[in-house]
């Protein structure tokens, strides 16, 4: 990102190679319109880009851009109608990548057995948590943010980001077991434990 403010098309090239992925998918996660996440990742490139010299290492560049990202995603939501029905099918690649997620979320093949069902409920369900905690998860366990990181995107302080996230998985953990899916140990235990080593760090 420094050597984007110096004007080395070269930087913001690889900037975008980098997070044009992840940032669609958070997009699409979100809105579950392919065409609109794809125009909200460009708009927040171009941000970026526009922006750059704004930024300053203060922090993770990840949570400066993702800032960026949620911030658009906020208006794009106010400017919908409240009423408008959008379903579109994930590309391949963003149901690979969700499946892969799960994988380590919910637990192995072997306990749960059918995990594109599992996958997709996960998905269901993350739309009936309100915002905040909805991004919050899948900022931290589809984009793989970390949680100091996930705070800076959201402009929100550290306990909170963790509280949120451990609302979130709770509300995931009970909706799934009313489902009848019971075992998924590391829905919880991943991002507690990673919260104890970022504190000791």
């Amino acid at each position: 990102m420094l050597a984007v403010q110096t004007g080395e098309t070269r930087a913001f090239n690889q900037l975008v190679s980098r997070y044009q992925g992840p940032l669609m998918g958070f997009f699409v996660r979100q809105i579950h319109d392919v065409q609109q996440a794809e125009d909200l990742t460009q708009e927040t490139l171009l941000r970026v880009y526009n922006q750059s010299w704004d930024y300053l290492p203060r922090g993770a560049f990840r949570g400066w851009l993702f800032r960026i990202a949620r911030n658009l995603l906020v208006d794009n939501l106010r400017r919908r109608s409240s009423d408008a029905l959008i379903h579109t099918i994930q590309p391949r690649q963003e149901e690979d990548e969700l499946l892969q997620n799960m994988v380590g979320e919910i637990g192995s093949p072997e306990q749960v057995a059918d995990i594109r069902e599992v996958a997709a409920l996960v998905d269901e369900f993350l739309k009936e948590l309100p915002e905040e905690q909805r991004l919050t998860f899948i900022l931290h366990h589809y984009n793989q943010l970390t949680l100091p990181e996930v705070a800076d995107s959201l402009e929100a302080n550290l306990p909170t980001t963790k509280s949120r996230l451990r609302l979130a998985k709770e509300k995931l953990r009970q909706k799934l077991q009313a489902r009848g899916i019971l075992e998924f140990p590391n829905l919880l235990t991943e991002a507690e434990g990673e919260s104890r080593s970022q504190e000791m760090a």
